[in-house]
């Protein structure tokens, strides 16, 4: 039996990423053919994608082989911004750009871009710390800035007005670092305390927020000292790390956002630490880009991997997953060759690095079947040892696939090899890497998975854990939508009711646990959310970012119900609310905000 066996779930695969009658293994044919490396390829390819044991970012599922014009990447982030409304830098400023660094653009020309790259289907995420802060004097009119935030609304609109490939909403994050001047007013930018204005209207709706969080702020944390505000090398003033990070913990405890990204983490850990600086990532934080830099996504689907031994107990077949990654890594490598760009620069980008995100879906439906509950030691050890052993066979399968036909442009072995991450890879990938170079500069990343993962049978997230046994969603039909109730994958297909950990059931610590240990074997990041009780005090719930921060998460997302903000979907665990059907559904993927069935962010990266 190949592709989605449940009815709804075949529907809402035809709706978003199948042709007129096509069916899935049409689809599956379709993508195949474009990504093949001749026939033994496509056979292996074809094979692996029909039984969904991987399964290609949606838009790639969508768009490979299709006649849209639409790119096969989910989401980019855009380049620097220029402290301008209009101009680009002058010549002075572009001689002090280093060897195979982009020059930055203004703030109308970012703009411009972003909705080039939304039409096409894919989401953007931007950096606005280097716009100077308010009350600055803007020397050529004899005025005074107001600062980024004056200008993020201009970015909204262009999100709001765009209707990008699948005729979805585009979905951006918004980033700016922790040390400027600024940063107060970025946290509390999307908090509103009247009720009375719809969801609909209320400001910068078409963003995630998320601050920067620099290595020198913990450590004013740790310590006590003063904190400097700065931009252009000038101290602006010093402020109380504590009350900043109480600002911050606040607002995602109230708000649920400005999510948190540990940026020089997120720096030192990059394979790419020698030739470029990130600054923002895609719009659900699993890819930490640099200017320009595009997310490339794919998911092994864990419960496809399951066996059953005699006496009827399931274990994980890593001889069929060692088979299929190297036709996994062929295939999406091609896809940097043969999509379509927005922008030359974004060509130009992924091509000289090659960065793929290959990650994980079903993880908690396979453990759990294997008798693991979510986020126990056991869980934890046998996610650790499936994580790596696919990272190092993601790795092994790019090295082999450079010796055959070259490395990435950018490659550089001797710095390339002493990256950090690179260093805690298996020796034998080492030496592989050493013989034949890397095709690939990354290779793995965790993405939401949403609607892939409801298209592969309802199986569980990403790494997220079961939400409840059922659940229920709109799709799309001739003429207008109906609810549809799902089961989940481990209930309907593994056994496991009754034995399965809930996601309100899980603590906090076991969330951050299943977090962390994703993060060791993923060389970008991963979007995880970790869901908290009502009723968790406020201490408690910053200590969960400080077990992020200190097990060596990139970043950190939480969600605890009944805050201030007007949620887009509200739902029972059953049903969804029939008047909220207007504004948003769980198959939609593509608003920038939170989704109250699942706890999760939403965006185009939600999609895969």
């Amino acid at each position: 039996m190949y592709g989605p066996q449940n009815p709804d779930c075949d529907l809402v695969h035809a709706e978003k990423y199948r042709g007129e009658n096509e069916s899935f293994r049409e689809a599956a044919n379709r993508w195949s053919g474009f990504l093949q490396d001749g026939h033994e390829h496509y056979m292996a390819f074809r094979e692996l994608s029909i039984d969904q044991r991987f399964m290609p970012p949606g838009r790639v599922q969508a768009g490979a082989g299709s006649l849209k014009n639409v790119t096969l990447y989910n989401c980019f982030v855009m380049a620097s911004i220029h402290d301008s409304f209009t101009d680009g830098p002058s010549q002075a400023e572009l001689d002090m750009l280093k060897p195979g660094m982009h020059a930055p653009l203004s703030i109308m020309d970012t703009a411009k871009n972003a909705a080039i790259t939304m039409r096409q289907g894919g989401g953007v995420g931007y950096d606005i710390s280097t716009l100077r802060p308010s009350g600055d004097i803007i020397r050529g009119v004899q005025s005074t800035t107001d600062g980024p935030l004056a200008f993020a609304p201009i970015y909204n609109a262009v999100c709001q007005a765009t209707s990008s490939a699948g005729n979805r909403r585009g979905a951006q994050m918004l980033v700016m670092r922790i040390d400027h001047p600024d940063i107060e007013a970025f946290i509390r930018a999307k908090q509103v305390s009247d009720d009375s204005i719809p969801w609909e209207f209320r400001p910068l709706r078409g963003f995630n927020m998320s601050v920067a969080i620099t290595d020198k702020f913990m450590e004013c944390l740790a310590s006590g000292k003063p904190f400097p505000l700065q931009f252009g090398g000038n101290v602006y003033r010093e402020v109380d790390p504590h009350a900043l990070w109480d600002m911050i913990m606040r607002g995602t405890f109230d708000w649920a956002e400005p999510g948190v990204l540990f940026i020089d983490q997120i720096n030192r850990m990059n394979n790419l630490y020698y030739c470029e600086t990130i600054a923002a990532t895609n719009p659900c934080g699993e890819q930490p880009l640099p200017p320009y830099g595009a997310c490339l996504l794919g998911s092994f689907n864990w419960v496809k991997y399951l066996r059953k031994d005699a006496d009827g107990k399931y274990w994980f077949d890593q001889d069929q997953l060692e088979e299929d990654i190297p036709h996994v890594v062929r295939a999406m490598d091609n896809v940097i060759d043969r999509s379509r760009y927005p922008l030359p620069q974004q060509r130009l980008e992924a091509q000289r690095k090659r960065r793929m995100g290959l990650g994980h879906t079903g993880v908690a439906n396979a453990l759990e079947a294997m008798g693991l509950p979510y986020g126990s030691p056991e869980f934890l050890t046998k996610q650790d040892e499936i994580m790596s052993f696919i990272t190092n066979k993601c790795y092994q399968a790019s090295a082999a696939l450079a010796g055959e036909k070259g490395s990435f442009p950018l490659y550089d072995e001797d710095r390339y090899m002493a990256g950090e991450f690179i260093d805690s890879l298996w020796d034998e990938t080492k030496d592989l890497i050493r013989k034949f170079g890397i095709r690939n500069s990354h290779l793995t990343s965790v993405a939401p998975t949403g609607t892939i993962s409801f298209t592969a049978d309802n199986i569980s997230s990403g790494i997220e854990p079961v939400l409840d046994y059922e659940q229920s969603r709109r799709v799309i039909i001739p003429g207008g939508h109906r609810i549809v109730t799902v089961p989940d994958y481990g209930a309907a297909h593994l056994g496991v009711y009754g034995k399965t950990v809930m996601s309100g059931e899980i603590t906090a610590a076991e969330h951050i646990g299943v977090l962390c240990t994703a993060q060791m074997s993923i060389d970008s990041a991963c979007s995880k959310t970790v869901n908290v009780p009502t009723n968790t005090s406020f201490e408690d719930f910053k200590n969960i970012y400080m077990m992020a921060f200190e097990n060596g998460a990139k970043g950190c997302t939480t969600y605890r119900p009944a805050g201030k903000y007007d949620e887009p979907i509200q739902s029972s665990k059953k049903e969804l609310k029939a008047e909220h059907d207007e504004i948003a559904s769980n198959s939609d993927a593509d608003i920038c905000g939170w989704d109250a069935n699942t706890g999760q962010r939403t965006g185009s990266c939600a999609e895969d």
